[in-house]
């Protein structure tokens, strides 16, 4: 990041130097000094602008494979688990709201609320992270 920093500030500085270089070379005083002001500060503001876009830009999520994962089918048989269900379990997982789930499922908020009643009482767990820790546990969800 200071090897940046420094490599930006010296970039400015040249073209400073380039600008009064002009000034006394070839434009003795035909230009006055608001209009290298003016250049000047356009081109720091298109730097910044580009910095601002290239720095700020926002990172792809970094996902983790899980490959050795592997579901757990004769649990899931023997608490009768839907499949709607493991969907809605694998929601909660990821931090969802009632409502978030019923938009990406495209079911009622009050669907999602009959699942999840029905997980807590088939998996034996009185809240959400409780029903997430279970089935992570007995490798019912990654």
């Amino acid at each position: 990041m200071k090897k940046t920093i420094l490599a930006y500030g010296s970039v400015l500085g040249l073209l400073v130097l380039l600008f009064k270089w002009f000034e006394y070379r070839f434009i003795v005083s035909d230009i006055s000094l608001e209009i290298y002001i003016s250049i000047i500060a356009i081109a720091c503001a298109a730097l910044g602008i580009w910095m601002g876009l290239k720095f700020t830009k926002p990172q792809p999520a970094l996902v983790i494979q899980n490959a050795d994962f592997v579901k757990n089918d004769q649990k899931i048989e023997d608490l009768g688990l839907s499949t709607r269900e493991i969907e809605v379990l694998e929601l909660l997982a990821e931090g969802l709201s009632n409502q978030e789930i019923a938009e990406k499922l495209f079911i009622s908020k009050n669907t999602v609320k009959t699942h999840t009643s029905s997980l807590y009482t088939k998996l034996g767990a009185q809240r959400r992270t409780q029903a997430v820790q279970l089935a992570k546990q007995w490798h019912i969800i990654a």
